[in-house]
């Protein structure tokens, strides 16, 4: 789980989803929040993946920062 600096990760996964390109490319992600017996609890974390391709990785690295850019600038 990783916790990130937005308002509710439900909108934030569903607009990388919908809305959001960087280079081509987007991020998918599960939001916490059905992780957890209170969904509270999860409301700003996400669970990702494990990519075994650290080329991949890094790329993944690079959209969502530039997701969470465009994301907390609107």
């Amino acid at each position: 789980m990783v916790e990130l600096p937005v308002d509710d990760v439900e909108k934030f996964c569903k607009w990388c989803l919908t809305d959001f390109t960087y280079e081509g490319a987007t991020v998918m992600m599960a939001p916490g929040t059905g992780f957890y017996t209170n969904p509270e609890d999860g409301r700003h974390q996400v669970r990702m993946a494990y990519v075994l391709n650290k080329e991949d990785l890094g790329k993944a690295m690079i959209v969502l920062r530039k997701a969470l850019e465009a994301y907390n600038s609107k």
